[in-house]
């Protein structure tokens, strides 16, 4: 049985278990965060598993201050143009950044992306704190769910024959 769920999705708490969830995109607000100019519309989040897929829309010049990808992101491009200090993704473009990676990330011209976060990233605020993109502290937030992912993903790398 899954635990993921839209959060914002109207009547999805009634479907069977293993019904497919259609989620009206277009149709979901979009919702301001704690970082100026950045807005999301969460399609997916399992809490159990730290799983999280977000609808992003950056303005101009929005930034999301330094941050750390806990296990694999992916992200599409599909408006702007997201830039790091390694580079940058331009509309139609998909970039990903393994565990661990740290970095600030931007957008000069404003970009609309796909992300999908196998763990929400860490945040680190001027206190000392390590928190989630809502601003709950990380380790009680999500701590808990990669540590079983962690626990249940096999080791080394995959068997070839």
């Amino acid at each position: 049985m899954t635990t993921a769920v839209t959060p914002s999705a109207v009547g999805q708490g009634d479907l069977p278990p293993l019904q497919s969830r259609f989620v009206d995109v277009a149709g979901m607000a979009w919702e301001p965060s704690r970082f100026p100019g950045v807005e999301t519309k969460t399609l997916l989040v399992d809490r159990a598993s730290g799983l999280l897929t977000v609808l992003m829309r950056m303005a101009p010049g929005a930034r999301l201050p330094d941050h750390e990808h806990v296990l694999i992101e992916q992200t599409w491009v599909i408006e702007g143009r997201l830039v790091d200090p390694d580079g940058e993704a331009q509309a139609g473009s998909f970039v990903w950044r393994p565990a661990g990676s740290r970095h600030e990330a931007w957008a000069p011209e404003g970009a609309v992306m796909l992300a999908v976060f196998t763990a929400p990233n860490k945040f680190f605020e001027a206190d000392g704190s390590v928190v989630d993109f809502m601003g709950q502290d990380w380790e009680t937030a999500w701590g808990p769910a990669v540590q079983r992912t962690a626990a249940a993903a096999p080791e080394g790398p995959p068997v070839q024959r």
